[in-house]
């Protein structure tokens, strides 16, 4: 791709001003990237992959370390001669007031009684200049199954970032790192903290909340910032008063969270008083539940409204059972003839009676089934056989009358089919 602008113009440019990678950082990437094993039969030959020195092993051990080369090897039985190797590493460096993070893949050839040959292919590099633009120089990346199938052969051009590049440069670093003069200004001291450099450096170049952050030494909270840019934003101001109040925040995650159900609840999250609480865990579970109920109030608004909507549909469709009751005494039973005592009944007996909109069925009855006006079981019949279908105490759970009160509906099903043939 062609440079679109100054800033890509003067990178391709400077790209061809770079060194090429040094046998130091080549040698670090196949001891720490690649995988090392002595491939070892079943008679006790072992071979080192690394150097191709072989020995008797007689113990039954996972790990070694090769008599030749002193490196150390996962041992593994196996028949196999040669082992294929690829893997990502990355180097950050820096060119004038450039910051550049270079990536590369290491092919290692191993095979028994010989020396491990190994080589590297750059894949691209990113570029940040002092205010935190960011561009990619790379070969391209081809369609494939894998997310890193690249053309190895095309030239090092100006590319769109995508997430190919970024997997890449969030593999192994090289230790040794070299730093522009702004970044070091900013407090970057070669440790990246657990993040990806491609989400700090720019971060860092562009944002002074995360260069107060990392001379503040509170590298939980950067990581936690940078990878949920939302909450940055939005809880950087209280974040900034509570520790101005001298509130230490030992889990940034959930003192987040806590703030949001603060807001979410119309507390002032700019009063220290809410922000810095002596137990978080316990005020935190407090405001969820605040939450919780404040929802479930909402959802009983919600539904009212439902059943006000529907009162009209439901009134067609049931009306003509209205006033049907009985009692043995004991036990009352009656037909609910409202939207809302659908939903009180459910809301009551804590089952889906309304949820699931029983009331709009069409062969259907609901029942209601009390002791002294209190709701022992709902009861539903069907319309086409007149049949109890369930009957049901709170939480779906059957009572100690459950018996008593299908006894009761079957022996009184003849007051359901009158009011059928009435209206019929």
């Amino acid at each position: 791709m062609k440079p679109r602008n100054k800033f890509e113009r003067i990178v391709l440019e400077k790209n061809k001003k770079i060194h090429p990678i040094t046998k130091k950082q080549i040698k670090w990437a196949f001891r720490y990237c690649i995988d090392h094993f002595a491939y070892k039969l079943p008679k006790g030959r072992t071979t080192c992959m690394d150097c191709g020195y072989s020995w008797i092993l007689d113990k039954e051990i996972k790990k070694c370390t090769c008599p030749k080369c002193r490196a150390k090897l996962e041992v593994k039985k196996t028949f196999k001669r040669k082992i294929l190797q690829k893997k990502y590493f990355t180097i950050l460096t820096s060119l004038q007031e450039y910051q550049i993070l270079r990536m590369f893949l290491i092919i290692t050839e191993m095979s028994k009684g010989n020396n491990a040959n190994y080589y590297t292919i750059e894949i691209g590099q990113y570029w940040w200049n002092m205010q935190g633009k960011t561009t990619v120089i790379a070969v391209r990346r081809t369609l494939g199954c894998y997310i890193d199938t690249f053309t190895f052969s095309s030239p090092m051009e100006i590319r769109n970032d995508n997430l190919a590049y970024q997997y890449v440069a969030a593999c192994p670093l090289y230790p040794k790192i070299k730093t522009t003069d702004i970044l070091k200004r900013n407090g970057l001291n070669g440790d990246l903290y657990g993040i990806a450099p491609t989400i700090l450096i720019p971060a860092l170049l562009s944002d002074n909340r995360v260069e107060t952050l990392i001379k503040a030494e509170r590298s939980d909270h950067l990581r936690y910032f940078l990878n949920h840019q939302n909450a940055f934003n939005k809880f950087w101001r209280p974040y900034k008063i509570a520790v101005r109040n001298g509130y230490n925040i030992k889990d940034i995650s959930l003192w987040c969270d806590y703030v949001d159900a603060l807001r979410i609840l119309g507390k002032d999250i700019y009063n220290p008083k809410f922000l810095c609480v002596k137990d978080l865990v316990a005020e935190h579970d407090r405001r969820q539940k605040e939450l919780i109920i404040r929802e479930e109030k909402e959802e009983i608004k919600r539904k009212r409204k439902k059943a006000i909507e529907n009162e009209r549909l439901f009134h067609e469709l049931k009306s003509k059972f209205f006033g049907v009751n009985f009692t043995d005494g004991t036990i009352n039973i009656h037909v609910l003839e409202s939207v809302q005592e659908y939903l009180e009944e459910g809301v009551s007996m804590h089952h889906c009676v309304f949820a699931n909109e029983y009331y709009l069925k069409k062969d259907s009855l609901i029942l209601s089934a009390a002791i002294e006006g209190k709701r022992i079981e709902t009861i539903e019949v069907s319309l086409k056989t007149l049949e109890v279908v369930q009957s049901r105490g709170v939480c779906n759970k059957n009572t100690e009358y459950h018996d008593q009160i299908v006894n009761l509906v079957n022996a009184n099903t003849k007051l359901i089919r009158q009011r059928m043939k009435t209206t019929t």
